[in-house]
């Protein structure tokens, strides 16, 4: 079993598929970290506050000795209020869709090299060498010679 173990973990495609988790787990934390520490402080300040991830509905009522701020959703949140986070629902909205974005422009840079590299390479047809034009003329004349027989044996204008 181990051996099998070891030829699973050797294959290329576990390799790829580990190293593309751990790129994604560090990418994600850059995102996270543009969208929270960039962006939503924008989007919060266009709707009128400073940190969009804090807007929140109370659902239920607040503990008797509770003594924290009654606008802290992590303080709400840890003294076990039910809380409908809006707020931190969008943020992470935001971030599926930074990152859907970028993956979608990653998508799209990676077909557009790859149909680069697919397109036929346009090969100019050699030159003709002194036979194949002399060839040419004899057909050519031939044509010519026949069409001139043909017309020979045509009556003209109706005789």
């Amino acid at each position: 079993m181990l051996g099998e173990f070891k030829k699973f973990i050797a294959r290329g495609n576990v390799l790829d598929l580990a190293v593309a988790v751990i790129i994604g787990a560090a990418f994600g934390k850059i995102v996270t970290s543009l969208t929270d520490d960039v962006l939503m402080p924008v989007i919060g300040r266009i709707f009128g506050g400073l940190d969009f991830s804090g807007y929140f509905l109370r659902m239920g009522p607040i503990p008797a000795g509770y003594s924290g701020s009654l606008d802290s959703y992590a303080d709400l949140k840890k003294a076990g209020v039910p809380l409908l986070g809006y707020g931190a629902f969008v943020t992470q909205a935001v971030n599926f869709l930074i990152v859907a974005f970028i993956i979608f422009l990653i998508v799209r840079a990676v077909n557009k090299a790859l149909s680069f590299h697919d397109k036929p390479v346009e090969v100019k047809p050699a030159p003709d060498s002194p036979e194949v034009l002399l060839l040419r003329e004899i057909r050519d004349e031939l044509r010519g010679s026949a069409s001139n027989r043909a017309a020979e044996r045509l009556p003209l204008d109706g005789q």
